[in-house]
């Protein structure tokens, strides 16, 4: 027998230990710590292993597809986009086989639990989804890489504030390029919303709400003109008079409020000698309030999340500043901040939710109740109120508390009709 080639990552002496020499599907407790988690059917046999006190996702491939992919998701990561992250391949050549090794997605889901949990009468907690998706599209094809097979199969999802965040997870046929043409961009635009259509269309089937494939159609088509709207915001180059340059700004702004920030800005003449301004702006990572929150409080959240706890932490400086009777300066008022209201809300809210999730989404989850719950009695309920209804999942039916109950830790499901 030949034995096996590692190329491994993370060495870890569990990992090493691991049965490589063996085909996946004989991978078994006592020996090995398979793990059964919640994920749909897949082209390839998939395993969980728990090994080094970390989860680790095995799929079986042949090796010449294994090494490829392996090798996509190794530039992914090096791109820091949303992916799952390549932890090792290990080729088999008695089997004519490889294995694929990536790090287990913390906190992720797949897009069954939603429809599987919440009322699909509700599009708003669907729309999520599919911005996450748009975004993440969108993101991929910034960075030259052509995805060529986005489904919801393919997608994991993580909460993130208000918002989802999307990750890919199949790169068997990905490819990345220095930049990608407008037909490369537009045949996986073709793809994505033929998969998804036919995703959302055996969800009605599961469902046996044959009812709801016409709205579901119309939401696959419309994912193209949300990538297309996000894609124009982020190339487009406006022009205007020099008296007009004022205007940056708020295309700046406008960034910023989605997340990207500005690595430059550049005004050209149109014509030379000529009083209109091309603007163009180098758009870099979509990470500009999480930057901004370390840098005050040194957490690390996710965007969506960074937005929601700065807004938190301006409304904690006013009060300060009131107190005071003079502006207190926000550094100073994001470390009180963090020691006095982050820190112990993040603890209460994750307690409300039963420790679901992580406490920094439970504490984000808390704020937006508290607004929406404010919102309907038009005053402040208060936290007490707010944490009351977390507890309960007696929330608002817009908020985004109510994907909780997607976090929730399921028994195993194989197919798309089980129902958790």
């Amino acid at each position: 027998m030949a034995a096996p080639e590692l190329r491994l990552r993370a060495p870890h002496p569990g990992l090493v230990a691991l049965p490589w020499e063996r085909p996946l599907d004989e991978w078994a407790e006592p020996r090995v710590a398979v793990r059964d988690l919640p994920v749909g059917p897949s082209r390839h046999l998939v395993k969980f292993v728990e090994s080094d006190d970390a989860l680790w996702a095995l799929k079986e491939l042949p090796a010449r597809v294994a090494a490829r992919e392996y090798q996509v998701l190794s530039r992914l990561e090096a791109m820091g986009l949303n992916a799952v992250r390549p932890a090792g391949v290990v080729i088999q050549s008695d089997f004519d086989t490889a294995i694929l090794l990536t790090r287990y997605l913390d906190s992720s889901w797949q897009y069954r639990r939603l429809f599987m949990r919440l009322n699909p009468d509700t599009p708003k907690h669907r729309a999520r989804l599919f911005d996450a998706m748009a975004t993440l599209l969108v993101e991929l094809h910034r960075h030259g890489v052509f995805w060529g097979d986005c489904s919801l199969a393919n997608t994991l999802f993580v909460r993130d504030g208000q918002v989802l965040q999307a990750f890919l997870v199949d790169a068997e046929t990905s490819e990345v390029h220095p930049s990608l043409s407008d037909g490369q961009r537009t045949q996986d635009i073709d793809i994505t919303v033929e998969n998804v259509a036919a995703g959302l269309l055996d969800v009605a089937a599961s469902l046996d709400r044959h009812e709801l494939q016409p709205e579901f159609l119309q939401e696959a088509i419309g994912l193209r003109e949300r990538y297309e709207q996000l894609w124009e915001l982020l190339h487009a180059n406006p022009t205007f008079g020099f008296a007009d340059r004022y205007r940056v700004e708020g295309t700046i702004r406008k960034l910023n409020d989605l997340g990207f920030a500005v690595d430059e800005v550049s005004l050209q003449p149109v014509v030379s000698g000529a009083d209109e301004l091309r603007l163009h702006v180098a758009v870099g990572d979509r990470r500009f309030h999480a930057t901004e929150l370390r840098r005050l409080a040194g957490m690390e959240v996710g965007e969506g999340q960074a937005r929601i706890l700065l807004g938190d932490l301006h409304a904690y400086r006013g009060q300060l500043s009131r107190e005071a009777g003079h502006d207190v300066d926000l550094r100073t008022a994001a470390q009180l901040w963090f020691i006095e209201v982050a820190t112990p809300m993040m603890h209460r809210a994750h307690e409300a939710v039963g420790r679901t999730g992580s406490p920094i989404q439970a504490y984000c989850d808390l704020l937006e109740v508290r607004w929406l719950l404010s919102e309907q009695e038009g005053r402040d309920v208060g936290t007490e109120k707010a944490l009351r209804a977390l507890a309960r999942q007696a929330v608002p039916e817009e908020s985004a508390a109510q994907l909780l109950v997607v976090e929730i830790p399921t028994e195993p499901f194989s197919v798309l009709d089980d129902r958790d």
